[in-house]
Parts: C-alpha cells; structure tokens; sequence
C-alpha cells in the first residue's frame, strides 16, 4: 500500500535546485514517478515501508510536508501565466513574491492570490481569494467563500499589497475561532465576518464598483513556445499526470546550466519554465526529444479538470475525451471537470459528477453520472444547474455532447446581445429615477428617496419600498399604506 507526500510550493513557484534535491530524496525510496496537484504543490507515492526514509531525507533539507493529510492547503498564485498569458496587468514576478514572502504562516484554509486579467489559474476556488484590482494599482479585491459552503461574499474594501498577509491571517483566526458561524454554515454572513476584522492600521480604499472577472479561456499551455520577441517558454503536460523523475532531474539540472532559476507548476497538473533564451532552445529540444514528450496534445484533452489521486477520474477523463475526437467537437471555452468524490472541488463550467444509485457505506453498485452546468458557464461561479441526471455511462457522451452544444448557444446569444447593445443608440431615461416622491394623505408630508429621513435612521437613497412596515409619517404618525407616489412636478419642489 502506498500513501501520498504532499510538497507546497506557495504560488506555484518551485527553485530547480531544491526540487532536483527533493527528487532524489524520492529516488533513494525507488519512486520512478512523481504527480503534480490542483493546488500547485508536488506529490510523492511511496510504498508504506518506504515512508519513513522518504521523510527522514525530507527533513535532512528541511522541506516541509504532510503525509496523507491535507491540513495546511497550498497558497495558489497566477504567477505562472505572468507575462505569457496575463501581459497587460501591473501585477509582476516582484509583486507576487512580496506578498508571498509576507505571508510567513502555513494557513489552515485555502487562499488564492490572482490576476484578474486571465484565466489560467482558477480565481475563486479558495475560501480566501485575493483578486488584483484592475483600476488601482497595488490594491486587491477579496472575495471570501466560507470553509465547507458555496456561500460567497466581497468585501467593499480595496487591501493594499502590503496588508494582504496581515488580513489574511486575521481572516482566518476569525473563521477558525468560531467554526460554528463560519464553517459549513449556508447562512454565513459575510457582514458578520468583516465587522470582527480590525482595519485600524490597513491601508485600505473603499471598492467603487465590483470585481470584473476575465471570461474565460483556457490558453495553450504545452510545447514550446515564443514571447516578448526573444524569449521561450516550455509547457509540459502528461495524461497519466506522471511526470518521471529522471526527466524532471535533467530538466532542474538544464535550468540550472541556462541560469533559470525557477520553474512552475500549474492549477492543470503540469509544469511551465519561462524566460529561456534563443541561444539555449536546442537544448530543451534535446531534452523532449531524449524523453519521447509529446508536446501537441489535443485541446479537448488539456481542457479537463480531474481530482487529485483519482484514477477512476483519469479513466473516464479518457473515455469522454475519446469520444469527443471521434465527433470532432469543438470545446474552445470549455473547462470540463470529474468529480468522483462527495467533498472534493473541481474547477468548471461543465461538471460530470459520479455517483452510486445503490450506495450502503462501503457497498456501492450501479455507478451513474450527471452533469452540471455553472451559472451563467462561468467556471468561476459555483456549478449551480443540474443539467441532466443519473446518466449511465453509455449514454453519458451524448448527453455531454448536448450540454456542449447548449453552452455555444449562449455563448451566441451573449455575442448577439452585445452586438446588438453596441450599436443601439443611448437614450435617456423617460422620467428620472427621482421624479417621484411619496406623500401622506393625511397632513401632506413628502417622503424624497434620495434625501431619506436622517432624523429618523433612513439613509439617503433608500427606496420607499425598503423601508420598515413600521415606518411612519414623521408629523402625523400615519403608517407607511397612508403614502402615495405622486410626480414631484406637481409639487412645484427644487
């Protein structure tokens, strides 16, 4: 039996050094291969016997680990699309390490620091989820989704770079000292959260409009590959997820000969080396070429999302991919995710989920599929729409194949209706939103929803509609049914 050493590499950032170190580390205890995960981080399977020298040399280079646990989730960052697929943000190598060499604790519940000009690494799949403002420089948004919920919620603060480890680690004492509101609650409420967060020394503006997310488009992200005129960078996928040591050996040792000194990992189970120059592109094509890598690997296969150490997922990943090349689907725009397990998480807007129809704790037959579609097919929602049912595995490439097709109708319809607004012409409002107001029958009293009623706790702009029902006349005291709306005009009212 084996069991899985689970490596962090915060961001995604790996130093070639310490990982050809942890690899042989890993080729004393005879493992051939290694995996990479969804969160960024490296994992090693070794036999049970194997353990305990596995961690022995682990510790001898002082690498932190876990061993068949998850307790302190890797910090996943957007830098490895910086520069190759995110080229127009202020948001740089330099910015990404300050804030990850802020954050000085291990934490305890996922958090995600990204762009929000790509969509390569997932935005929003942490319970802490730092997004780059795309109109203030070196401010972030957050959005929080609480542990164990699909319940989201954005602060209306913009945080400083400098600031975000502070808030984070504040954020998550508060979350795990009352798991009882925070955690696995439906009815969590993120106003409950932010009020118990001290914001005396932050730097912080208010956020004027919401975060906007980048749509998304997964990018080519295998081969070889030319940017910024001169320079290369090296994508490396592998359908078994199987990257072998040996491999990874030269390739840390090949860096290390061209000055690189750095790769990275990705949210898609693969490894990306940026910055090698022209002079040294023969060299990596040596080294695929000594490998036998296949580099061209279709996009309906690089666009699946499978749970980690989940071979039932990798089987039926093949299966549906199979089947899409013989119908020659298109699935640009498309990220598909296989979920096998009740409490994982997958990155989606098209989700296959597996089941049992007959399921007695450890007695489960007749396995089953359905398939879920996310709001809107943002994958960056959560996966909100049961699309169809219980499929069995025969019928599951059809039914897939139809969700596909309902996903290009909206994704038409969404281009139409933009099209259609683009070239619409601007026209003004038939009356303005403020030219009623409501008056009391009684003594003639105006409520104005822009002025509110301060004297009474009602804010400028609270809408008649949202008032109490116990509101009342603030001369007469006739209830809020004795109001009617009438045109302010008629009032001969500034």
């Amino acid at each position: 039996m084996d069991q899985t050493i689970t490596i962090n590499f915060p961001g995604g950032i790996i130093s070639p050094g310490t990982l050809y170190d942890i690899l042989l580390a890993a080729a004393k205890v005879k493992t051939q291969f290694v995996r990479f995960g969804l969160r960024q981080q490296l994992l090693i399977d070794a036999a049970n016997y194997n353990i305990g020298i596995l961690k022995i040399e682990l510790d001898k280079l002082g690498v932190a680990y876990e061993v068949g646990a998850d307790n302190y989730p890797n910090i996943i960052s957007s830098y490895p699309a910086e520069e190759i697929f995110a080229r127009k943000s202020w948001l740089t190598e330099g910015v990404y390490k300050d804030i990850l060499d802020y954050i000085d604790f291990k934490p305890r519940i996922k958090v995600n620091i990204c762009d929000s000009d790509q969509s390569f690494t997932p935005m929003l799949t942490g319970n802490i989820n730092w997004v780059a403002s795309s109109q203030a420089e070196h401010y972030w948004h957050l959005i929080v989704r609480f542990p164990k919920t699909n319940v989201t919620c954005e602060w209306k603060q913009l945080c400083y770079t400098n600031h975000i480890a502070k808030v984070t680690k504040e954020l998550e004492r508060i979350i795990l000292s009352d798991k009882m509101q925070f955690i696995g609650n439906e009815q969590a409420q993120g106003e409950d959260l932010f009020n118990l967060l001290e914001t005396e020394n932050l730097v912080l503006k208010v956020a004027e409009n919401d975060v906007s997310l980048s749509s998304f488009n997964l990018p080519y992200y295998e081969g070889l590959n030319k940017y910024n005129n001169n320079k290369y960078w090296l994508g490396v996928y592998r359908r078994d997820e199987l990257f072998s040591v040996a491999f990874l050996k030269r390739l840390c040792q090949l860096c290390l000969d061209t000055k690189l000194g750095q790769l990275c990992c990705t949210s898609w189970k693969t490894i990306i080396v940026k910055a090698i120059d022209e002079v040294d592109k023969k060299k990596w094509n040596v080294l695929l070429e000594e490998f036998g890598l296949n580099m061209r690997h279709a996009a309906n296969e690089l666009n699946f999302q499978v749970e980690d150490n989940c071979t039932d997922g990798l089987a039926l990943k093949t299966f549906l991919v199979k089947h899409l090349s013989i119908d020659d689907t298109r699935t640009f725009g498309i990220c598909f995710g296989i979920k096998t397990r009740r409490k994982s998480e997958v990155f989606s807007n098209i989700l296959i989920r597996k089941h049992y129809l007959l399921n007695l704790y450890w007695f489960r037959m007749l396995p089953v599929y359905d398939i879920l579609c996310a709001r809107n097919f943002n994958p960056n929602e959560r996966t909100g729409e049961i699309y169809s049912k219980n499929n069995p595995l025969s019928l599951l490439p059809e039914q897939l194949s139809r969700a596909i097709y309902k996903f290009h109708k909206h994704r038409i319809s969404n281009l139409e209706t933009k099209k259609q607004n683009q070239w619409l012409p601007k026209q003004e409002s038939a009356e303005p939103s403020n030219s009623f107001v409501y008056q009391c029958k009684s003594c003639f009293t105006v409520y104005n929803e822009s002025l509110g009623e301060p004297a009474q706790g009602i804010e400028p702009g609270t809408l008649f509609k949202n008032l109490e029902e116990t509101f009342c006349c603030s001369v007469c005291e006739n209830d809020k049914s004795n109001f009617m709306k009438i045109n302010q005009a008629s009032l001969h009212l500034l």
